[in-house]
């Protein structure tokens, strides 16, 4: 039988070493009716690859706005290694919940870049 596949997925790199963010904590958010409370959905941690791939169930993603939250200042403390930015978000909007959704996070202590990816 085949594994269930997310229609929600991350993956998070460490550009300052070139290898996968093992270990680093996330959070994934919606927010709800627009206003400005967000509902926690799911937290998580990366994986040996850096990948977190079963943010939501197929069927759990609704049309809306979200938020994955990276937990960056731990991760870096881990490696005993100072930061500038303490955390990371993502907010991004979906309106095709029929739709799957990769957010890549490249990361090093003192900058980052994410996109939409596939």
């Amino acid at each position: 039988m085949e594994p269930v596949r997310s229609p929600m997925t991350t993956h998070v790199l460490d550009t300052a070493s070139g290898l996968p963010a093992q270990g680093l904590c996330l959070c994934l958010s919606r927010l709800k009716d627009h206003g400005q409370q967000w509902t926690e959905l799911r937290r998580s941690y990366t994986d040996p690859d850096g990948r977190c791939p079963g943010l939501l169930l197929p069927g759990q993603m609704k049309a809306g706005i979200y938020k994955l939250t990276f937990d960056t200042e731990s991760y870096w403390k881990k490696r005993g290694q100072d930061s500038f930015y303490p955390y990371v978000e993502v907010v991004f909007t979906i309106t095709n919940e029929t739709h799957k959704f990769h957010v890549p996070l490249l990361l090093s202590p003192w900058s980052y870049t994410t996109y939409r990816g596939s």
